[in-house]
């Protein structure tokens, strides 16, 4: 096994991924770069259980290869926790996010920012031949925001802020989102967990 093929075409997503998996001993490739085309229907109930189905499918394609694969959302306290497992399809999945965000800021008008909590939950699964299937998961806490602001984020990011930075998640920088992201938290976990059971290696620095 000398590489780990991650279930996404979302370029935005990859190079995230590709910066905090950057020491690790595998090739980091996306389904495309791999050669991989495939449509999973992610209809579980959780993150976790999108995740686990999008590894188990795309491990019968590749099955010397490790697989990761993610499923993220927003989760907005006042609304329920919409749009969650359902946020990447929210108004359609051809809807742009731009309407999405406009979307949700008309929901919140008028609601004081205790009440805006909100958090991106990221729930990364591993297929690792050999190993099975297992999870990680990861958060970022915050609230939504009164205005669409910065252009550095995708999806959500323009709407989601975060107190300790006083700012969107898409006004931070690379370094500043991948340190703090759900994304980032949850890949962190996995590595430590892929380096906990032996799986992997990360080249240390000199």
């Amino acid at each position: 096994m000398n590489r780990i093929i991650f279930a996404t075409g979302n370029e935005n997503k990859m190079k995230e991924i590709k910066e905090i998996l950057s020491d690790c001993n595998l090739e980091i490739l996306s389904m495309k770069e791999a050669g991989i085309k495939a449509d999973v229907m992610e209809d579980g109930t959780t993150f976790e259980e999108n995740a686990c189905k999008k590894v188990t499918e795309i491990a019968k394609l590749a099955p010397d290869d490790m697989i990761l694969a993610d499923d993220s959302g927003l989760e907005i306290d006042y609304l329920n926790k919409e749009p969650g497992i359902y946020s990447a399809r929210y108004l359609g999945e051809d809807t742009s996010y731009d309407i999405k965000n406009q979307t949700l800021l008309y929901r919140l008008t008028g609601v004081e920012k205790e009440r805006r909590s909100a958090r991106f939950v990221c729930a990364i699964a591993a297929a690792v031949p050999g190993s099975g299937v297992f999870t990680t998961r990861g958060t970022i806490e915050g609230y939504i925001g009164w205005k669409i602001a910065g252009t550095n984020g995708f999806g959500y990011d323009p709407i989601f802020y975060v107190d300790d930075y006083g700012c969107s998640t898409a006004e931070l920088t690379m370094e500043q989102k991948n340190a703090c992201s759900h994304r980032g938290n949850a890949l962190r976990a996995m590595k430590q967990e892929l380096m906990h059971r032996g799986i992997l290696k990360v080249h240390q620095a000199k």
